[in-house]
């Protein structure tokens, strides 16, 4: 099973600022300038010796996941604006040629997880089959609605692929193309869902638009069964501590207590993710820093935690 993440922002598109691509440019040059002429044996081994940030960006794209499982099935997790990336990579291959099949899986449709729908070229090619998932009686109407003339050119119901729609019942498991598909609902204004994907023994977890908070340690043990032992959750982790007294109830999760969450269901790797749009990259790895002094500290030294950023790539096998 292979994980490809295509969107990594909460809330709203955060593009990479003039100001912010200037400051990583100036702190390149600076190492440069440092290294006195040293030599080495090529620019692409340089570069991706630099410290982070400065090798990377996170990304401005909203949350968007493609797994592919050992069978070629397509499993994707919601549409946010990393759909469109997602989907020129999707029409160079099959899609492209109206051969496509996917199952899309939607946490819920606020703004962020769906805005990416109408920018998705392979819905618009036909012979492309897709199904969509969610507990939600009225998805559809709520896609249809996004795409009103009043709010865009091209209606839903116009687009070239097929599409179908499919209810999740409470407790459903599913098993798409060999990999089995669980779920159960977070605590986030207006309703999340988080997805469980397990193939050939090893399990991957989606749980973004949650909150936990420190009155919420019973709810972190009841949900413990379903969280026990991922070898790799992606987890919401958009406030700092103080953000998320500051916010409470607004459905997020700081980057502290979600390391408490997956220290206690005894995750493998820990994945932040729904980073907050005003955050720089250089601020998202001091938060990645601090996140791993936190586990040091609460004992989970087995626990690897890492930054969600456009473009990753994780490989359960």
């Amino acid at each position: 099973m292979e994980i490809f993440l295509y969107g990594v922002r909460g809330s709203i598109p955060a593009p990479l600022s003039n100001e912010e691509y200037r400051e990583k440019v100036i702190s390149i040059l600076r190492l440069v300038a440092k290294s006195e002429g040293k030599a080495f044996s090529s620019p692409e081994e340089w570069f991706d010796g630099l410290p982070e940030p400065l090798n990377y960006v996170v990304g401005g794209n909203t949350t968007c996941v493609r797994i592919i499982g050992s069978s070629g099935v397509e499993l994707v997790v919601d549409l946010g604006t990393g759909a469109r990336v997602l989907g020129e990579d999707l029409v160079r291959e099959k899609f492209g040629q109206g051969k496509g099949e996917a199952s899309v899986f939607f946490t819920h449709t606020h703004w962020d997880h769906i805005h990416g729908i109408p920018f998705f070229k392979p819905l618009y090619i036909p012979g492309n089959k897709f199904t969509f998932y969610s507990p939600l009686e009225d998805l559809p109407e709520r896609l249809k609605y996004q795409q009103e003339p009043r709010f865009f050119p091209i209606h839903f119901d116009h687009f070239g692929s097929e599409r179908n729609f499919h209810r999740l019942e409470k407790g459903e498991v599913l098993e798409i193309g060999g990999v089995k598909i669980e779920w159960i609902a977070l605590k986030h204004p207006g309703g999340s869902i988080a997805y469980k994907f397990t193939e050939n023994g090893k399990s991957f977890i989606f749980a973004t638009d949650a909150e936990y908070n420190g009155e919420d340690f019973p709810l972190i043990q009841e949900q413990k069964p379903f969280f026990k032992g991922a070898d790799l959750l992606i987890l919401d982790a958009q406030y700092t501590l103080d953000e998320s007294f500051q916010k409470f109830d607004w459905g997020h999760t700081s980057y502290t207590m979600a390391v408490n969450c997956a220290s206690s269901w005894e995750v493998k790797k820990l994945a932040l993710t729904h980073h907050e749009p005003a955050y720089s990259d250089e601020i998202l790895a001091i938060i990645l820093d601090d996140a791993r002094t936190h586990a040091e500290n609460l004992g989970a030294k087995d626990l690897s935690i890492v930054l969600a950023r456009e473009g990753m790539k994780f490989k359960l096998v």
